[in-house]
């Protein structure tokens, strides 16, 4: 129960965990927690809860002068550790991927998120790999899924990393040109909650379209 309310805190309140890391750890050692939970959202399915948009939209903020964080260190080790979770679940879907999906036990992989993702590989091919990195919940499963269905590795690890690079790069610099605005700052934690709510947007249309399908 304590890493569950930990990853909740985490969601509310972002900016307040990293300028507590900044202080606690250091300017240096503050990436290793960015980058594990990067690495975690991303490389293991069973962890599509964790707050990967917001977390790289504050941490920009923080990247920004006198915020303490390296805008170059941080864009790295935040795209090494996307590119390497994907990867990473890529890898447990090729290996174990059909054995979790018929053992039932990792609840958040339903079956309309398996569907809404499968639609997603056969309607934009590897170019989904690039696209799910935008939508919450699915971008975790995705690499999950391309393992299960033996994509290419090689074609797969090209995609991985231009879709790694292009999400860390984006939310980064959102919070690194626009998180110090007094409109933002004032209001960050509704900020942070606007970023999330409109992450889902496309991933809760997208479950609603296939539901609609099937029942058609």
């Amino acid at each position: 129960m304590e890493i569950i309310q930990f990853f909740i805190d985490l969601l509310r309140d972002p900016r307040g965990f990293i300028a507590q890391w900044i202080t606690d750890l250091g300017p240096v050692w503050v990436y290793t927690p960015l980058f594990i939970i990067i690495f975690i959202e991303t490389g293991l399915v069973v962890t599509p809860f964790l707050p990967g948009d917001s977390l790289l939209f504050a941490a920009g903020v923080f990247a920004a002068p006198g915020g303490g964080l390296n805008l170059a260190a941080l864009l790295i080790s935040l795209y090494i550790a996307a590119v390497l979770g994907n990867t990473s679940n890529y890898w447990i879907g090729r290996k174990v991927g059909q054995a979790i999906i018929d053992s039932g036990r990792v609840k958040a992989l339903t079956p309309e998120r398996i569907e809404k993702t499968q639609a997603m590989f056969d309607k934009y091919g590897l170019l989904a790999v690039v696209l799910t990195r935008f939508f919450p919940i699915i971008r975790t499963f995705a690499p999950f899924l391309a393992g299960v269905g033996g994509m290419h590795f090689g074609r797969f690890t090209v995609f991985n990393v231009i879709g790694g690079v292009l999400w860390v790069t984006i939310f980064t610099l959102l919070g690194y040109f626009f998180g110090g605005i007094p409109f933002v700052q004032d209001n960050f934690e509704l900020i942070i909650i606007a970023i999330v709510v409109i992450s889902f947007i496309p991933t809760v249309v997208g479950i609603v379209k296939v539901r609609t399908a099937k029942r058609a």
